[in-house]
């Protein structure tokens, strides 16, 4: 089933013992998650950030072709199509990002809850606009050290836009890092609705519909060297992977992104693979939002 502005994706062979095996790529009938692949690093230019974050919608796919199966004990996996990857507009930010929109708002309208996989991480901007109900602003989830609230275009930008634009009234970042932010971009987040926690993923989360974006650079660059901004100091993957897993049980998260995988640094492929467990994560905790 086509959407709109997105081309089909490219998959390696599949074995059939893999969890790839199972993606629907012709159909949604009985699915229930839909990939979206946002190839594009725009932003991460803009921003002066180390380039090849367009490859990350590949790479991950590549890495699930060979990771998770497709049989797992205790549970089935839900149904996932993939709706392919937005055809990016070189150099046009705005044209993308209206084109991310358009594509995202079309299968969440089939009743799919979007999951998409960058890309700059500006393209949660339209990402999750592509989610918001007009006058029914969503709490925004991001674990990332940085806060990107900056007023320019670039991929330090989508918070802020979503805050500006009304897809979001409040946002809560977890894994900040105070080096990495400047007085202005605080000030700015704190003036609207925003906050640094530093609640564990199985405190309280937000009781309205909330959407989460997952910047891989919160993962320290010993585990996660494949990023657009490494991070000397981040998280141990078996603590994104808790975060990450309370997003997929929560019924009232609405959509989640994987952003900022940059394939041209990554080191024997070990940040895809941990993007794919990730992802694979969220899969596996979603089943549980019917218990």
């Amino acid at each position: 089933m086509p959407i709109p502005h997105c081309r089909p994706a490219d998959w390696p062979d599949v074995s059939g013992s893999r969890f790839a095996s199972l993606i629907e790529r012709e159909s949604p009938e009985g699915c229930a998650i839909a990939l979206i692949g946002l190839p594009d690093d725009t932003g991460v230019r803009l921003n002066h950030g180390r380039a090849g974050a367009a490859e990350g919608p590949a790479a991950l796919r590549d890495a699930l072709a060979r990771y998770g199966v497709a049989d797992p004990s205790g549970w089935e996996w839900p149904g996932v199509f993939d709706a392919g990857d937005v055809v990016i507009e070189p150099g046009e930010l705005d044209e993308t990002h209206r084109r991310v929109t358009e594509a995202v708002a079309s299968v969440v309208a089939m009743g799919l809850l979007p999951i998409g996989i960058g890309g700059g991480h500006d393209l949660t901007f339209p990402f999750v606009r592509g989610v918001a109900v007009p006058g029914a602003p969503m709490h925004g989830v991001y674990f990332d050290p940085h806060l990107d609230v900056r007023d320019e275009p670039g991929s330090g930008m989508p918070f802020r836009r979503l805050i500006e634009c009304g897809a979001a009234d409040a946002l809560t970042v977890h894994g900040f890092q105070a080096f990495a932010n400047t007085s202005e971009h605080v000030r700015w987040f704190h003036a609207h609705g925003g906050r640094a926690s530093d609640l564990g993923p199985d405190d309280p989360w937000p009781s309205r519909d909330t959407f989460v974006s997952l910047d891989l650079d919160v993962v320290d660059q010993a585990y996660a060297p494949g990023v657009s901004a490494t991070n000397p100091a981040g998280w141990a993957p078996a603590l994104a992977e808790r975060w990450v897993a309370a997003a997929g049980r929560n019924p009232r998260v609405r959509c989640f992104d994987i952003m900022e995988l940059s394939p041209p640094h990554d080191r024997e492929g070990r940040t895809s693979r941990l993007a794919a467990h990730l992802l694979l994560t969220f899969l596996r905790a979603f089943v549980e939002r019917g218990s």
